[in-house]
């Protein structure tokens, strides 16, 4: 007859529970950033790789779940054990941690299904057997200690959720500078190994203790409603949702470094441990209290100020980190007793992914503009408590008003129309804009606190906020807008009587990429950054006096402006990554450089610089422009050693390549110049500063580094005062294993002026 009785068996330590589920979440949380960085030299630098990657890892932790809450129908936890065992085992066929070679090439029409593909392929199986560990003992650990509750389920999450967030401070502060992405690939798999070590441990204990009955907790719970069911999911979809809208925000004007992608994602976790405490360190009062004035800041924020990186980013941060604490704290409010808890996760999972799949895949199909995130703070509202007396109903309304008015102003104040109809704002001197509105929103704050109990009144402001600051995002001047996998580009316009009328610009997020004049007088004259006077027009206008015929490669296509500089022998070929960026520029409605200016042949090769740069032949280029760079989504594995002997042997032995390095938030120009010294190549620098007496869209002032083979290379250049000798003032050349974009923010943070056009 078997022994049912756990006192009859010798029972499995407490922390042998705890030290599996903190490293099996250790394992889980520290992949996720991994393979991004694994992913992104073939996808390039935008945020989205991120958020889809970060969309399969939620669908894959429901996967773990579902299979975990499968499992517990197996009434022997011997079997259990023995089918996870396996599991784990079958798991590590997938390893070492590489991009499978099956997944192929991406598609780029269809990026996002590849990286789905490639990810299933490459550690779909172990990521799912880990996610599956930690409901997986909380329910062993229920069954074979049932009198253990100080320990127990909920405690095993708290350590869960711990290990999760220590892995993500140590990806970018430890694991990503100290290591090369090939020894971070071997040090996780063997950490997966230890791992499975101490899981079969404690299954050897479980197999001979083998308690086949449940407890009678699991025996007489009853199950969920739909109802509650349905709550689960969606107090877990706001958060989730928000996670991947902030990050988004953050990363277009930065660039995707795992030290951004994770910020979010530890706020996320940090909510998980706060709410799920027996004694929260912020209480659901004080949670709702602080929310309150945060939301109020970051709905207005929805408009970003330029030069106000830092504060839109303690905004919009501590605003995610209440509003997601505001919803688990709900979670926390309404979780089951421990024997439904595999019911409880796999709802919490559901809503994740759901969230997720909502800002990675839905939303880009569904709206023309980036306007998830402002609908999904208002339905973060929502989820605040709607009855709480307090304030008088008119006071209420009133509280309102004062609201919308206070804020209002300060996205007024911000609209270019506003800035035209107040003109007294330039009295308040340099950032006094940023400063008045900065003000302003602190004063909505403030009125906000007033309203923080009723979540009824609070939806409301925040949805009048939000949508009229995402409204002023869309100037006046913006006449299309398209949006496809790697964000949203907007065609503007503006007239200006010194350039013939009116003038057409190409935006994505808040940089501009290309602006055309339509006036016949200007409209092949190449405008901002391809301007005759800039670096990079000074560097085509040498090199085709100097050459009858150019062979010319260009990555970044914006407008196709420098294709104003083809010529009837010349051959140009463009290298972008967005397919939606060619369709706008080759078609003649919105700019015509490509399809009336070029006098040449011009080709197109769609897909990340690295890889079609790779099927080029070498030495074919006489100049090789690197156009990547300019403040949204900075793609750091272009501005590598790698990349940069890549470019130099693509280029002839006399031909050149031309480095825009022009950033807002990143001082790439150091980083730059230390590819010379690295790759053994000849190199000058240019600190270009437009002339405002000319047109706005004339020039641009610009940063822009010009490499060579040989000093040879670079003759036509070295007389040239406006040219300086490299100096990169001690700053390391990045690689393919380390990129350092936390200094490039510091430094540019010191230095304001250098390299900021």
């Amino acid at each position: 007859m078997v022994d049912t009785e756990p006192s009859a068996r010798r029972l499995p330590a407490p922390w042998l529970f705890g030290l599996a589920v903190f490293v099996s979440a250790t394992l889980v949380f520290m992949v996720e950033p991994m393979m991004a960085r694994l992913i992104l030299p073939v996808l390039g630098g935008s945020s989205a790789v991120w958020n889809a990657s970060l969309a399969f890892f939620q669908a894959t932790l429901l996967v773990g779940y579902l299979y975990a809450h499968g499992l517990q129908r197996i009434r022997a936890l011997r079997w259990q054990v023995a089918i996870h065992l396996t599991v784990l085992a079958v798991a590590a066929v997938s390893l070492p941690l590489v991009i499978s070679p099956i997944a192929g090439d991406p598609d780029p029409a269809r990026p996002a299904f590849w990286l789905m593909g490639a990810l299933l392929l490459s550690v779909g199986a172990p990521f799912a057997a880990l996610s599956a560990t930690a409901p997986l003992l909380q329910a062993w650990h229920a069954r074979a200690l049932p009198g253990d509750e100080t320990a127990g389920p909920w405690g095993l999450y708290a350590v869960s959720n711990l290990g999760s967030l220590l892995a993500l401070l140590a990806y970018p502060a430890v694991v990503e500078p100290l290591m090369s992405l090939r020894l971070q690939a071997v040090v996780w798999s063997v950490g997966y190994a230890g791992f499975a070590a101490i899981a079969l441990s404690l299954g050897v204990v479980l197999w001979r203790q083998n308690p086949v009955k449940a407890n009678a907790a699991e025996a007489t719970a009853s199950p969920p409603t739909w109802i509650e069911r349905g709550r689960w999911v969606t107090l877990a979809a706001i958060p989730s949702s928000l996670m991947l809208g902030v990050t988004t925000y953050v990363t277009t004007d930065v660039g995707s470094a795992p030290f951004l992608w994770v910020a979010p994602l530890a706020l996320y976790l940090a909510t998980f441990i706060v709410a799920f405490q027996p004694r929260p360190l912020i209480s659901s009062r004080l949670a709702l209290v602080l929310g309150a004035g945060t939301m109020v800041s970051a709905c207005a924020l929805i408009r970003p100020m330029p030069g106000a990186f830092l504060f839109g980013l303690a905004v919009h941060f501590a605003n995610f980190f209440f509003a997601a604490l505001i919803c688990h704290q709900a979670l926390v409010a309404r979780r089951p007793e421990s024997a439904r808890l595999t019911d409880f996760y796999i709802c919490m999972s559901l809503g994740g992914v759901i969230g997720g799949a909502y800002n990675a895949f839905l939303a880009p199909a569904m709206f023309a503009t980036v306007v998830e995130y402002p609908a999904m703070l208002v339905l973060a509202c929502l989820a605040r408590p709607w009855r709480h007396g307090g304030l008088r109903r008119p006071l209420s309304w009133g509280l309102v008003t004062a609201c919308a008015v206070v804020i209002g102003a300060s996205i007024i104040i911000g609209h270019p129309v506003g800035n035209g109809m107040l003109s007294w704002v330039g009295a308040l001197g340099p950032g006094g804009e940023e400063r008045l509105i900065a003000g302003l929103i602190a004063t909505g704050a403030l009125l906000g606190l007033l309203l923080a109990r009723d979540g009824r009144l609070f939806a409301l402001v925040a949805m009048v906020l939000a949508f009229g600051a995402a409204a002023a995002v869309d100037h006046v001047d913006v006449v299309r807008t398209w949006r496809g996998f790697y964000g949203v580009l907007r065609e503007s316009r503006l007239v200006d009587p010194r350039l013939g009328g009116e003038v057409r610009m190409l935006a994505h997020g808040t940089t501009l990429h290309g602006a055309q004049a339509q006036s016949p007088t200007y409209r092949c004259t190449p405008l901002v950054y391809y301007a005759h006077e800039t670096p990079i027009g000074q560097v085509f206008q040498a090199e085709q006096a100097a050459k009858p015929r150019l062979e010319v490669g260009a990555v970044g296509m914006g407008t196709g402006s420098v294709a104003a500089y083809d010529r009837a022998a010349d051959h140009f070929t463009f290298f972008e990554i967005d397919p939606l960026v060619v369709r706008i520029a080759a078609d003649r409605r919105n700019f015509s450089y490509l399809g009336e200016c070029a006098r040449g042949r011009v080709d197109y090769r769609l897909g990340d610089a690295r890889l079609t740069l790779h099927r080029q032949p070498p030495g074919g280029f006489d100049i090789l422009l690197i156009d990547a760079f300019s403040s949204d989504s900075v793609p750091a594995h272009l501005l590598t050693v790698e990349a940069a002997r890549l470019y130099m042997s693509r280029i002839k032995p006399d031909g050149v390549v031309i480095l825009h390095l022009s950033n807002r938030n990143l001082d790439l120009v150091r980083p730059a110049q230390a590819l010379a010294a690295s790759t053994g190549a000849s190199g000058l620098f240019q600190a270009h500063f437009a002339n405002r007496a000319l047109p706005a869209m004339w020039e641009s002032s610009e940063d822009a580094l010009i490499l060579a083979r040989t000093p040879a290379g670079l003759s036509p250049f070295i007389r040239d005062p406006r040219w300086r000798p490299l100096n990169a003032q001690g700053v390391p050349a990045w690689t393919d294993d380390h990129t350092d974009l936390i200094g490039a923010l510091v430094r540019r943070l010191r230095d304001p002026s250098s390299g900021k056009r």
